[in-house]
Order: structure tokens, then C-alpha cells, then sequence
């Protein structure tokens, strides 16, 4: 049985998500330098991708996002994996979160009160297979049938799966979200679709955040949720408040640490400036988000600052209830 965003946002009042699957794995020795990225861990490592998942809801994540960002098809295929054995990786990100889940639900979670986490199956962009920074960029000059048959596949298996919801992250062009979209309807799948913007009111393919939200805004029923990621953190504010006032739907946010990609090294440069993370969550919060996390470069003390904002912010919630 699936468990509902709706159900966990009554639980908690503000969730708590997660934060970056590749700098926690790096952390832990694994060697992603690579097209594949995390997906490689799939193969390599999954004990350690479990380690992630469960180290995240020790620091308070209420959800998780599946090691399948840039687990794709024909990414796979590329380097060398026979079809049946990219689509079973694909699968297992959603296997090794569940895994996750129960251990440290039954080990610690249930009986600290805790909110059952969603499963939220990543689905990145055509960009991110492109393992070139296009999902910093967009504009990739292709068909909306490659989208399309660039994305279906793995959004089945991730749904057939087990995932809670899909989540359509890191998207750089309205049309390939729609695209997306359009997909998981058709699967009859829950799913919410997060946006890279590249300043306070623009995506990086230069539509505006609040064109965004007006285009979900009708004919999308199992859209539950809309949001920014991969996003420096003092443009969220701003965001946030743009999001609010152009959709009815619950907002989240999961900003990367406020240091720089480049796409040519493959590595993050500068440091974090102004406020800490939790700092700036307590603001989102303030300023509407109803999720709230990290993405590249945050890790579990990032996301143990996100949950003790919640706790400033949220001082009462509701208690959840047990789970068989």
C-alpha cells in the first residue's frame, strides 16, 4: 500500500526531504565520477546507497528521493548494461529505499513517533543523461517524442516499483515537465514536478516560475505538489512566495548548498555564504513551503538543521499513527 503526500503533510504539518544522494555517497568513499553518476552506485554499491537513505531519516527526513536521478535507460545501455539488467537498476533504487525504510522504521521509527517516509522516485531530466550540466541549461534540441520515449520507461518501472509518488525534479524546460506529466497521468501515477531556476523568477529555459505554476494549473489531477530544487538557496525566498500565489498546490523546496557547478570539471566550487541552511529553511518555511530539504552538497547535518526549523516553526503537530 502507497503512502500519500496528503497523509504525511496532515502528519507533519512541514516535511522534511531528504538531501544529496552523490555528495553523502562520495562521503562514504564511492567514486562517482562517471556519466552514470549516483546510478552507478546502483551496481557498485547499493549497501552503501541504504546507508544514505537510512542516515537521512535519522536526521529527520519525512521522505527520500530513489538513486535513479541519472538512471537511464539508454544511459546504461551506453555503458554497456544489457536492457534487462538496466531496467532491474532502475528498480532497484525503489528496492533499496524500501529496504531502507523498513529497517530503520522497525528499528527506531515507529517507536520514535516518527511519520512513515514517502518514497519519492527521481526522475531527472533529458539533461542529466546528457552528464553535461544541460540541466543547468535546457534548450536540448530534440523532439517532444524523444522526450517522450526518453522518459516513459524508466517513470513505469520506477512507479511499478513501489514508489510513493514520482518526482519529477531538476527541470529546466516547461515543455519536457509537461512532457513528464503527461506520462505519469497516463500511469495513473501521484507525482510532483520540481524546477531548476536559474535566478529569483526564471527556470534556466527562461520561463517564469509563475508561468510555470499556471500551466499545472488545470488537466493535471495527479499532480500533488510543485516545487524549485538544485537552486541556490537565496533565490528560494523569492520563489516561494511566486509559487503561492499562482498555485493552490503545497510548494517545496530543496536548494543546493549555494556553491557552483561546473559542468567541465564535474565538481562544485565556492562556498556557502550568508545564513545557515537551517537559517534559510526556517525562512521558506515561514514564507509557505510545506517540504522543505537539500540537493547537491547538502548532507544529513544539513538535513538535521532542516528538522529542527520545523520544530521552531511547527511547535504542535500531529502525532502519527501507528503502522502495522
Amino acid at each position: 500500500m502507497r503512502t500519500s503526500l496528503e497523509e504525511t503533510l496532515q502528519t507533519v504539518g512541514i516535511m522534511v526531504i531528504d538531501g544529496s544522494m552523490s555528495t553523502s555517497l562520495e562521503a562514504l568513499g564511492c567514486d562517482l565520477n562517471d556519466s552514470l553518476w549516483t546510478a552507478k552506485a546502483l551496481a557498485e554499491c547499493p549497501g552503501l546507497v541504504e546507508q544514505v537513505h537510512r542516515d537521512f531519516f535519522r536526521a529527520g527526513a519525512d521522505c527520500g528521493i530513489t538513486c535513479s536521478y541519472q538512471a537511464t535507460i539508454p544511459g546504461l545501455m551506453a555503458k554497456g548494461y544489457p536492457l534487462a539488467q538496466g531496467e532491474a537498476l532502475i528498480s532497484r533504487s525503489v528496492a533499496l529505499f524500501l529496504r531502507a525504510r523498513e529497517a530503520w522504521w522497525e528499528a527506531e521509527g515507529k517507536a520514535a513517533g516518527r511519520a512513515y517516509p514517502l518514497c519519492l522516485g527521481a526522475v531527472g531530466p533529458y539533461g542529466a543523461y546528457l552528464a553535461d550540466g544541460s540541466e543547468y541549461r535546457g534548450h536540448y534540441g530534440v523532439s517532444d517524442q524523444v522526450l517522450r520515449d526518453f522518459h516513459r520507461r524508466r517513470m513505469e518501472l520506477l512507479w511499478a516499483a513501489g514508489a510513493d509518488l514520482l518526482l519529477i525534479e531538476t527541470q529546466p524546460s516547461l515543455r519536457e515537465a509537461q512532457i513528464e506529466a503527461e506520462i505519469a497521468e497516463e500511469l495513473g501515477a501521484a507525482y510532483w514536478i520540481s524546477f531548476a531556476c536559474r535566478d529569483e523568477g526564471h527556470i534556466h529555459e527562461g520561463d517564469s516560475i509563475e508561468a510555470c505554476a499556471r500551466a499545472f494549473a488545470t488537466g493535471y489531477p495527479g499532480l500533488q505538489m510543485l516545487g524549485v530544487n538544485c537552486t541556490p538557496p537565496a533565490y528560494m525566498e523569492a520563489l516561494i512566495h511566486r509559487l503561492c500565489q499562482n498555485t493552490s498546490l503545497p510548494v517545496a523546496v530543496y536548494p543546493n548548498s549555494g556553491e557552483e557547478y561546473d559542468p567541465r570539471t564535474k565538481g562544485w566550487h565556492g562556498q556557502q555564504a550568508g545564513p545557515s541552511f537551517g537559517e534559510y529553511a526556517e525562512r521558506w518555511m515561514r514564507a509557505g513551503a510545506k517540504a522543505v530539504g537539500g540537493c547537491c552538497r547538502t548532507v544529513a547535518r544539513h538535513i538535521g538543521e532542516v528538522a529542527a526549523a520545523r520544530r521552531r516553526v511547527c511547535l504542535l503537530y500531529t502525532s502519527p499513527s501507528p503502522r502495522d
